[in-house]
C-alpha cells in the first residue's frame, strides 16, 4: 500500500478533500466516523471553504470515532472543534449530526453510542459499517482513543470502551477495532516530524511497531489509506 504523500499540512488537507468529495459523490448517503486533532482541523477548513459546492451533506451522516469525556462546549471537545470549523459553515441537517455525549457517565455513553451505531449504521454480515473512517495518529502510536498502555481495548467485542489517556488520566469513548476494520474505507491524516519514526516503523513492520494500535488498522475490505505530508514520511524507507 502506497501513502499519498503530500508537501505540506495544507496540501494534505487538499488531496484528502478532493478523495472525499469523489468518494461520496457515487453515493446516495454516507456514514463517515471522524477524528479530532490538529490535522483534521486544517482538512474540516478546507472541505468548508473550498467543497460546499462539491459536496452534498444532506445525504452524510457524521459520527465520531472518538470523543474526550467533557461537555460539548468544552475547548478539547472534538464535536465542538468540528462544529467550530466545518459543521457552522455547511448545511447539514441536525437529525444527521450524531454525537458522543461527552459529559454523560462515560460508561453509560459507550453503552448508548455503541447502540446508536448497531442502529444507524447500515449492516454488512451483520455488523455496523461506515463508509469511512477517519483516523488520526499520535506520536505514540495511538488511534482513535487506544493508546498502547490499552491495547486490549482494540481487540474487545463492543463497539464503544470507554479509555484513559496514560497522561492526564482523562476519560474517553472510542470505537473499537470492530468497527474501525469492518468500514469500507479507513483513511489515516497523520502531519508532523514528530509522527515520521511510528510511520515509518508501522508502514515497514520495523521495530516495535506491534506494540501501537495503530499498527492494528487492516479493514477487512482493503480500502486502508494513509494521507501524510512530507515531514511525517521522512521515516519511512
Amino acid at each position: 500500500m502506497k501513502p499519498n504523500i503530500s508537501n505540506t499540512k495544507q496540501e494534505l488537507a487538499q488531496d484528502f478533500s478532493g478523495y472525499l468529495a469523489t468518494l461520496l459523490a457515487s453515493k446516495e448517503t454516507a456514514h463517515i466516523a471522524l477524528s479530532g486533532g490538529s490535522t483534521p482541523k486544517v482538512v474540516f477548513d478546507e472541505l468548508a471553504e473550498n467543497f460546499t459546492e462539491d459536496i452534498d451533506w444532506g445525504k452524510i451522516h457524521l459520527y465520531w470515532g472518538d470523543e474526550r469525556c467533557v461537555p460539548p462546549t468544552n475547548a478539547d471537545s472534538n464535536y465542538k472543534m468540528t462544529v467550530d470549523h466545518l459543521i457552522s459553515k455547511i448545511s447539514i441537517p441536525d437529525e444527521n449530526i450524531h454525537r458522543i455525549r461527552g459529559e454523560a457517565d462515560p460508561r453509560d455513553e459507550a453503552e448508548r453510542y455503541a447502540g446508536l451505531l448497531q442502529a444507524k449504521l447500515p449492516k454488512k454480515n451483520g455488523v455496523p459499517q461506515f463508509d469511512l473512517v477517519i483516523l488520526g495518529m499520535g506520536d505514540d502510536g495511538h488511534t482513535a482513543s487506544i493508546f498502547p498502555h490499552e491495547i486490549g481495548l482494540w481487540h474487545s467485542k463492543k463497539h464503544c470502551e470507554v479509555a484513559v489517556h496514560p497522561d492526564s488520566g482523562q476519560k474517553r469513548i472510542s470505537i473499537t477495532g470492530s468497527l474501525i476494520n469492518h468500514a469500507a474505507a479507513v483513511a489515516f491524516l497523520v502531519t508532523g516530524e514528530n509522527k515520521a519514526e511510528k510511520v515509518g516503523e508501522i508502514l515497514g513492520k520495523r521495530g516495535n511497531y506491534q506494540k501501537y494500535p495503530a499498527s492494528l488498522v487492516h479493514p477487512k475490505s482493503g480500502g486502508l489509506l494513509w494521507f501524510l505530508d512530507k515531514a511525517a514520511a521522512q521515516g519511512i524507507v
